[in-house]
């Protein structure tokens, strides 16, 4: 997939020097609530997510996660993309930001600009998405990108029940 501008935001393929605002997110409140410890402990530790797990799935799978960049300012300021899970059927959209980053309708921007490229250039015919029962901001954003909760989601050998949205 090619970078995708929105009017406040520019979303592009994550490299492996993006790595220390990885760091960063990966170490913020928000996503250590949230989506959980990744045992990003250092830059390097960053760099080697990148190159394990980002990098791979734009060839493997044809999409993946975007590095969303605030064209205002040009700082990183979060992700979202599409994820492919090796035990699910249909890719998921997924998001994070700084906490400084909040509040600003980036997530929905960005977002629905994932799902619309996404699903018409990959001619994809149903998305879903997780997340914890008490992340409210999440659920309405899933909402508002036209997402139903479909019912609850639990990974293999994780105890945590999860809410499942789907196009």
């Amino acid at each position: 997939m090619t970078p995708i501008e929105t009017e406040r935001l520019l979303l592009r393929k994550i490299k492996v020097a993006d790595a220390p605002f990885f760091y960063e997110l990966f170490n913020s409140e928000g996503w250590l609530k949230y989506i959980g410890d990744r045992n990003i402990r250092v830059v390097a530790d960053a760099e080697k997510q990148i190159v394990e797990k980002y990098i791979p799935s734009y060839k493997n799978n044809g999409y993946g996660s975007y590095l969303v960049i605030e064209k205002a300012s040009g700082c990183p300021v979060g992700t979202c993309g599409m994820y492919k899970r090796p035990n699910l059927d249909h890719p998921d959209i997924g998001f994070a930001f700084l906490p400084a980053y909040y509040k600003k309708g980036y997530g929905y921007e960005s977002a629905a600009a994932i799902l619309s490229k996404t699903t018409k250039e990959l001619k994809l015919k149903k998305v879903v998405a997780f997340t914890l029962p008490e992340n409210t901001a999440s659920i309405k954003l899933l909402e508002k990108l036209g997402l139903t909760n479909v019912g609850v989601y639990q990974y293999q050998d994780d105890p945590e029940e999860l809410l499942l949205f789907s196009t």
